[in-house]
């Protein structure tokens, strides 16, 4: 129970830094950094920096990935927690453009791209930290409490700015207000540390370390041997990034330039689906136990196809109570996908490998999902008008993750090179398991 409680409040920190970000793109960074007489000018810059954090996130997941298989998975968390905390204090103290031109922007973005490689190297730690505590059955459960983290964190920045813009005058909150969401990160990092700098490194680390089977060269051996579990990892994330990116980020800024809704009420929304995950992500890993996991994840894939498609009519009546119930389902149907994800992911590599394995994975995937999802929203909306080319964009990215699962491993089929039950190594195979 204090590995599950450490991964859900490190990680749940960690996405408080990442999510107070994403939220300030979509409100405050485009009139701050990118000032420009087209709104719409201004949001996609504010996004394209967004985007950047994905982008680095491979560099942390090459990084962090390699040495969590090599030194352990409990340093490597503690140092991806110090640098994202540092960067996004530093985003809190930094001067706009109209205080130091050009140079705003820029650094603005290298401390975006410093969040981003931290964020690459959290996830498969903090996957392993909680699953690697747990038994098989139990491993869907165990392993979601990494997944809290993102509405956990996205919860408490969409909380922490909804507070600042009700105490302070529009003025006021664009001015310093939003500074003070950044610089709060400090505490919250100070407290993370804390309860990692008490854990135990994990029981198959130790083992592996003891054994003497530590890789030397992980990345390039996940590369030559588990290349199918790579592929079915990455594309079976893709719409889970693309759909968390719509219901948490692009929805902020289509209820407020599209549909004239107060930024208020569009965050409300936003904090009501995300306090929900925070009991569905769990119970949907739970379920995942008891239930087919692929079957499980497909269910979700299809589901997140389809409701854009009732979504955006929803929202287009005008009604907040409309506006809310779509956010809230929409947050239903990813948690169907994101419960059982960290489980599915982990499952698709060797124990030796794991860490690796599935930093590549969640990074890679971030890349050709999340990451251009709210440009590629805002500029579909841009062009045509329309919403229906941002659904079928969801859509899309829906049939890329079936093909993913579809590829992937049962949970119940032990990864290459993994214990089998009687805890002696299986031969590791080819990628073409």
């Amino acid at each position: 129970m204090r590995a599950f409680v450490a991964g859900l409040t490190g990680t749940s920190l960690e996405w408080y830094d990442f999510a107070v970000y994403s939220a300030a793109s979509a409100l405050v960074f485009g009139k701050l950094f990118f000032p420009s007489s087209d709104p719409l000018t201004s949001t996609l810059l504010a996004f394209s920096t967004y985007a950047v954090g994905y982008v680095s996130r491979p560099l942390g997941g090459f990084v962090f990935g390699r040495l969590g298989d090599v030194v352990g998975r409990k340093k490597v968390l503690v140092w991806t927690l110090t640098l994202i905390g540092a960067a996004t204090v530093l985003i809190g103290c930094l001067p706009t453009q109209a205080a130091i031109g050009p140079a705003a922007p820029v650094l603005l973005v290298l401390l975006r791209f410093a969040q981003g490689v931290g964020v690459g190297g959290e996830w498969g730690g903090a996957v392993l930290l909680t699953s690697e505590h747990a038994d098989e059955e139990h491993r869907g459960f165990w392993a979601s409490a990494a997944q809290i983290g993102p509405p956990a964190g996205n919860l408490m920045a969409n909380g922490a700015l909804a507070a600042l813009g009700a105490l302070l005058t529009d003025h006021q909150f664009l001015t310093w207000g939003w500074r003070i969401a950044f610089l709060l990160s400090s505490v919250l990092v100070l407290f993370g540390l804390w309860i990692r700098s008490r854990l135990e490194e994990t029981p198959v680390f130790r083992r592996l370390a003891e054994s003497g089977e530590r890789p030397q060269a992980p990345v390039r051996e996940v590369l030559r041997t588990e290349r199918r579990g790579l592929l079915a990892a990455v594309l079976g994330r893709v719409a889970p990034d693309v759909l968390y990116a719509l219901f948490t980020v692009f929805v902020l800024t289509y209820a407020t330039d599209r549909l004239g809704m107060a930024r208020g009420k569009a965050l409300t929304a936003v904090l009501i689906g995300s306090a929900l995950q925070l009991v569905l992500i769990p119970l949907a890993g739970a379920l995942s136990d008891r239930w087919h996991r692929r079957r499980m994840y497909l269910v979700g894939a299809v589901a997140a196809g389809v409701w854009p498609f009732v979504f955006f009519p929803m929202a287009d009546t005008g009604s907040w109570g409309l506006l809310v119930v779509g956010v809230v389902l929409g947050l239903v149907v990813h948690s169907l996908l994101y419960g059982p994800q960290a489980a599915f992911v982990a499952e698709q590599f060797s124990e030796r490998l794991r860490y690796t394995g599935s930093s590549l994975a969640y990074t890679l995937a971030g890349v050709i999902g999340g990451a251009v999802a709210p440009l590629v929203f805002t500029a579909l909306l841009g062009s045509s008008g329309s919403w229906l080319p941002l659904a079928g964009y969801v859509a899309v990215t829906a049939v890329v993750t079936v093909t993913g699962v579809l590829l992937g491993r049962d949970g119940d089929r032990p990864a290459a090179g993994a214990p089998a039950p009687g805890g002696v190594p299986q031969a590791a195979g080819g990628g073409g398991r």
